[in-house]
C-alpha cells in the first residue's frame, strides 16, 4: 500500500506561533460563514413569499426545500471533498468552500422565482466544507496533547456565528432589503476567502493521484475504525437530537406563554441560551477531555443531555424552559467538540481530510432528518412527545457509544 508525503504528525513540525494564527483566522472563518448561513433562515420563507402569489402550503414547501436543499448535497459531496483534501491540501478547499460560497449567496439576492433560489442552494451544499477542513487542517497541526482545547475553541466560532447571524440577518433584511442582505452576506463570505488566502497557512505536499488513497485503503489505514465509524453515527444522532425541536421550539413557547404578546421575543431567547452556554464551556470541556479523555466528557453530556430533555418536556413557565436550554447547551459543550478531538487524536494525518469530510456528511445527515423527526413525532403525538423521543434518541447513542468504549478499550 503506498503512503502519503505527509509526515506522520505534522504537528510535531508546525511552529506554535503558526497553528495560533490558524486558530484565529478559522475562527474568525467559521464564525463569518456560520453567520451568513444563519443569517438567511430569518427571512428566507418571506423572500420566497415575494416570488409569487402562493398559498401558505407552497410557502411551506419551498421553503423547506430551501432549507434542506444546502444539507441533502452537502452529504452527498464531502466524500469526494475529502478525497481531494488529502491530496492537494485542507487550505485549497477552504479557498474553494469559501469563494463558491460568496458567489452562490450574492447570486441569490439576483433571482426572480423561486426554483432558481432553490438551485442556487443545491450549488451552495456543493460548494460547502468549511467546517470541516478547518478541523482537519487544525488537527493535523496542533500537538496531539492539546486538540482538544484547540478544537473546542474553533467549535466556538461556528456556534457564534450561528448565535448571532439570526439578529445580524433580520437587522439587516429590516433596514435594507431581502436583496441587499444577500447582497452584504455574500460580501462577508467572500472576506472569508481573503481571511484564508492570506492569514491560514499549511505545508502541503501535493499527492499524486495515483498515491492518494482509496476508501478500503483510507479504512485501513485507521488504528480503530470502528471507533472512527461508532462518532460518525454519534455526530448524526447528536445533530439529529438538536434539531428534532427546532420546528416547534417557537410553537412551544407560544404554548407554555399562553399566546403572550412577548413570544417571540422568548422564543428567539429560548433559541439563543443554549449557543451561549456552549461558547463558555466548550473550549474548557476539551481542555479537560485532554486531561481525562474525551470520551469521558462525552458520556458525561450524552447523560447530561437526557436529564435535561426529560423535564422540558413538563415545564410551566418559559423561565424553566430557558434554564433548562442553558444547561443543556452545556451538555452540547461536552459532546461535538469532543467527537472533534477523538477524530483528530485517532486518525492518521494522510486521511485526515476524508474523516473529517465524511463526518460532515453524517452531520448533514442528521441536519436534515432531525427536523422531519420533530414534525413526525409532534404529528402523531404532541411538543412534549418530542423532547422525550429526543431524550430517547440520546439514551440510544449514549448505549452506542459505552458499548464502543468497552469493546475498544
Amino acid at each position: 500500500m503506498e503512503q502519503s508525503n505527509e509526515p506522520t504528525d505534522p504537528s510535531e513540525t508546525v511552529p506554535s506561533k503558526i497553528w495560533h494564527r490558524n486558530l484565529v483566522a478559522l475562527w474568525i472563518g467559521l464564525f463569518l460563514t456560520s453567520m451568513g448561513f444563519s443569517g438567511m433562515m430569518p427571512f428566507l420563507s418571506l423572500y420566497i413569499n415575494t416570488m409569487g402569489d402562493f398559498s401558505r402550503s407552497q410557502v411551506s414547501l419551498y421553503s423547506g426545500l430551501a432549507f434542506s436543499a444546502s444539507f441533502i448535497v452537502a452529504a452527498v459531496v464531502s466524500p469526494l471533498w475529502g478525497s481531494l483534501a488529502d491530496r492537494y491540501g485542507r487550505r485549497v478547499m477552504l479557498l474553494r468552500a469559501s469563494l463558491g460560497m460568496s458567489i452562490c449567496v450574492f447570486l441569490m439576492g439576483t433571482v426572480n422565482n423561486v426554483w432558481m433560489l432553490i438551485g442556487l442552494r443545491f450549488i451552495q451544499g456543493a460548494f460547502s466544507g468549511y467546517m470541516p477542513n478547518s478541523n482537519a487542517l487544525l488537527a493535523i497541526q496542533v500537538p496531539k496533547s492539546q486538540s482538544g482545547k484547540a478544537l473546542g475553541i474553533l467549535s466556538t466560532g461556528g456556534v457564534s456565528g450561528s448565535l448571532f447571524g439570526p439578529l445580524v440577518g433580520g437587522v439587516l433584511a429590516s433596514i435594507f432589503s431581502y436583496r441587499i442582505t444577500f447582497f452584504i452576506t455574500g460580501a462577508l463570505m467572500l472576506g472569508v476567502f481573503f481571511v484564508t488566502l492570506f492569514f491560514v497557512q499549511e505545508k502541503f505536499k501535493p499527492v499524486t493521484k495515483e498515491a492518494n488513497l482509496n476508501t478500503a485503503a483510507v479504512i485501513q489505514e485507521l488504528p480503530h475504525p470502528q471507533l472512527i465509524f461508532g462518532m460518525f453515527i454519534t455526530t448524526m444522532i447528536i445533530q439529529a437530537s438538536n434539531m428534532s425541536i427546532s420546528p416547534i421550539l417557537s410553537l412551544y413557547v407560544k404554548e407554555i406563554m399562553q399566546n403572550s404578546p412577548t413570544v417571540t421575543f422568548f422564543s428567539g431567547v429560548v433559541a439563543a441560551v443554549p449557543g451561549i452556554a456552549t461558547l463558555i464551556a466548550a473550549p474548557k470541556f476539551g481542555s479537560l477531555g485532554d486531561r481525562i479523555g474525551s470520551q469521558k466528557v462525552m458520556i458525561f453530556g450524552f447523560l447530561l443531555a437526557i436529564v435535561l430533555f426529560i423535564p422540558m418536556a413538563f415545564v410551566t413557565n418559559v423561565w424553566e424552559l430557558i434554564a433548562l436550554r442553558f444547561l443543556l447547551g452545556v451538555s452540547n459543550a461536552c459532546m461535538l467538540p469532543a467527537v472533534q478531538a477523538i477524530l483528530a487524536k485517532s486518525t492518521p494525518a494522510a486521511v485526515t481530510g476524508r474523516i473529517f469530510s465524511w463526518n460532515q456528511s453524517f452531520q448533514a445527515i442528521g441536519n436534515f432528518t432531525g427536523p422531519l423527526i420533530g414534525s413526525l413525532v409532534s404529528s402523531i403525538f404532541d411538543y412534549s412527545g418530542v423532547f422525550l423521543s429526543t431524550a430517547g434518541l440520546v439514551l440510544i447513542n449514549l448505549c452506542l457509544v459505552v458499548h464502543q468504549a468497552r469493546k475498544q478499550f
